[in-house]
């Protein structure tokens, strides 16, 4: 069969897959970061999703804002409450929704990993120039919105 035949697929050309291993380098290269907490990925999402806003935000929300399966959202955040990151809250209008808020203590640990992260950010995009920043930033936009995907923009 030949190889450029259009009944295969060729992986490393395929843009899901590439925007898969590329998220999943990037997502390595940070997890060293903040594992120093002793978090992991999903536990990160929930951290940094909380720390945008000043006032608490229901997991549900969390879930829509990182894509995230609701049961690994779930464990990060019985995780990160046992490690006093994070506390539960009753949502004022509706008391069968729970809400979650950053402890004193998980906002620290969230201003302290802000600048680490933001620096390997860089360190990664360094490769690129300020035009192609910009419109690496402009295509993923797009990308996000014909996907209908939440902008979850912070406070």
């Amino acid at each position: 069969m030949d190889p450029s035949s259009p009944d295969r697929l060729n992986l490393l050309s395929f843009v899901p897959f590439r925007l898969n291993r590329l998220a999943a380098e990037f997502s390595n290269a940070l997890a060293a970061d903040y594992a120093r907490f002793g978090i992991d990925i999903p536990e990160w999402r929930v951290l940094a999703t909380l720390g945008m806003h000043a006032a608490p935000r229901s997991a549900t929300y969390v879930v829509r804002c990182t894509r995230t399966h609701k049961s690994r959202i779930s464990r990060a955040v019985g995780h990160l409450i046992e490690l006093g990151l994070v506390e539960r809250q009753e949502a004022p209008d509706d008391r069968r929704e729970i809400m979650l808020q950053l402890t004193p203590r998980g906002r620290e640990v969230y201003r302290e990993l802000l600048p680490v992260l933001l620096a390997r950010e860089e360190q990664l995009l360094s490769c690129l120039d300020a035009s192609q920043r910009r419109a690496l930033e402009g295509l993923l936009h797009t990308l996000e919105e014909s996907l209908g995907l939440m902008r979850c923009e912070p406070d």
